[in-house]
């Protein structure tokens, strides 16, 4: 800025917090950080920043007083109480129409508490999801901001310029709604990353628990789908993580301890879900699995007594192969139907207005689950703003409709020879709940009724009228 003060403040000098400031910095805006441990600050000043157009700021109010009116001052702590802390800190020292951006994995429902809260006092709020890792953080990542309209004049300039470029060239950054709209599309793109990876490890463990393919023939599958329908960020790093190696030349991804960590998104798209009514399938398997993995001990002692099929393959395993791809990427789009459709509920109840087709070209390029497939997910709604889910879609429909039966011979292959593929049989038994027009859950609603009363509709009725039927002795007695 002409007067030279900074044009953004950032607090938190974590990897993603630094990556940051150099992006913002290369792309010639003037900078000012801060960190509560102030040691951080004075580090980076000295290494990475070292001769940059950064300034350091050894409390709140020397960082306010260092940025350009009206203020603007991105967050990248610990969600939760860190934040809250932060913006407690802040407020005192800004004044109205200066901007608050939490760019961490923030709960939506904070998103929107805050946003409410710093509106009331005249300030402006951002909930800003950020995907990419720590090389989009440099390099350019997605980015979904939310919360104070007023604010996306504010911060677009900054967030676009460092955002990362479709192949198109346009930026992966856009407005997604109100309060904690930003937050909350950020988390379902976790909850389909999740769901994602499970599917990719299930891959990987059919290859070598089945077929007894080795990490260089995997690795090589891998390579090859990443030039097909398959083509997407995950595929190629899976391929790479299977090309690894460790200090003795052995696969890398055999000496990794077969447990996986989480930091809440998934179990927060899953809970979520559950309370709007929409079911998730495969990305609840997802998370599930994650916590089954965590019993490590445990899952040892009962390998060693629990009966089960020792995994023999006699077929032909290329074409097993040819099968797999085609089962990982139907069960791939079951896992962004899911996702777009907890977004649809979401937007509906909360009247976000998200524009599905929009936020699939935000996923285009920088965050983690780019696929190659996004432009034709952003057709779809196009064609259908209304579209009640996405494999509905003609496209996604075909694509679903060519891979079926390969799907089905994956997964009885795999329940056949007790090999673990959780999350590849969820997503074909709600491709399956999905495209029945009746389910079972007429004797379910009897049986409600018989032991509780709850009573039940009738297909010759119309909606919303209800019934109950005295069904004889020791109905009625109890109630779930």
């Amino acid at each position: 800025m002409a007067d030279g003060r900074a044009d953004i403040g950032l607090i938190g000098l974590a990897v993603m917090g630094e990556n940051l400031v150099l992006n913002f910095e290369s792309r010639g805006f003037r900078v000012a950080v801060h960190n509560r441990t102030v040691e951080k600050v004075d580090a980076f000043l000295e290494g990475r920043a070292k001769g940059r157009n950064v300034v350091g700021a050894r409390s709140v109010s020397e960082l306010v007083a260092a940025l350009s009116v009206p203020r603007r001052v991105m967050l990248m702590v610990k969600a939760g109480a860190a934040v809250d802390g932060l913006i407690d800190a802040l407020v005192p020292h800004l004044s109205p129409g200066d901007v608050l951006i939490d760019g961490g994995n923030s709960r939506f429902e904070d998103s929107a508490r805050r946003a409410g809260e710093l509106e009331a006092r005249g300030l402006l709020y951002v909930g800003a999801g950020v995907s990419g890792g720590e090389e989009g953080a440099l390099l350019g990542p997605s980015i979904m901001p939310g919360g104070s309209a007023a604010a996306w004049p504010l911060v677009a300039p900054l967030f676009r310029a460092i955002a990362a470029r479709a192949p198109d060239g346009t930026p992966c950054c856009d407005w997604v709604g109100s309060d904690g709209a930003g937050h909350f599309v950020k988390m379902v793109h976790n909850g389909i990353e999740y769901g994602d990876l499970q599917l990719l490890g299930e891959a990987y463990h059919l290859m070598s628990r089945l077929l007894g393919m080795d990490a260089d023939e995997m690795s090589g599958v891998f390579d090859g789908w990443s030039r097909g329908d398959l083509d997407s960020y995950l595929v190629e790093v899976t391929r790479d993580v299977l090309a690894a190696r460790d200090a003795d030349g052995r696969p890398l991804v055999d000496a990794i301890l077969d447990v996986a960590g989480q930091k809440g998104t998934g179990r927060w798209t899953s809970a979520t879900a559950l309370e709007l009514g929409v079911p998730l399938g495969l990305i609840d398997t997802a998370v599930s699995a994650r916590f089954l993995s965590t019993l490590k001990e445990e899952r040892v002692a009962a390998s060693t007594v629990l009966p089960g099929p020792s995994p023999s393959f006699a077929g032909d395993r290329a074409a097993f192969v040819d099968d797999l791809g085609k089962a990982l990427f139907a069960a791939k789009l079951v896992s962004y139907a899911q996702g777009f459709a907890l977004m649809r509920a979401a937007s509906e109840g909360r009247g976000w207005g998200l524009r599905y087709g929009g936020i699939a070209l935000l996923w285009r390029a920088g965050c983690i689950i780019r696929s190659s497939f996004l432009d034709r997910v952003k057709e779809a709604y196009e064609a259908e703003p209304a579209l009640p889910n996405l494999l509905l879609d003609p496209w996604f429909r075909g694509k679903v409709g060519e891979a079926q039966d390969a799907w089905r011979r994956v997964v009885s292959a795999a329940a056949l020879s007790g090999v673990w593929a959780p999350g590849l049989s969820a997503a074909l038994a709600w491709y399956d709940g999905y495209r029945s027009a009746r389910l079972p859950a007429n004797l379910l609603q009897a049986q409600r009724d018989y032991f509780g009363a709850h009573r039940y509709e009738r297909v010759d009725r119309p909606r919303g009228e209800l019934f109950h039927t005295e069904w004889g002795a020791g109905s009625g007695s109890g109630r779930d």
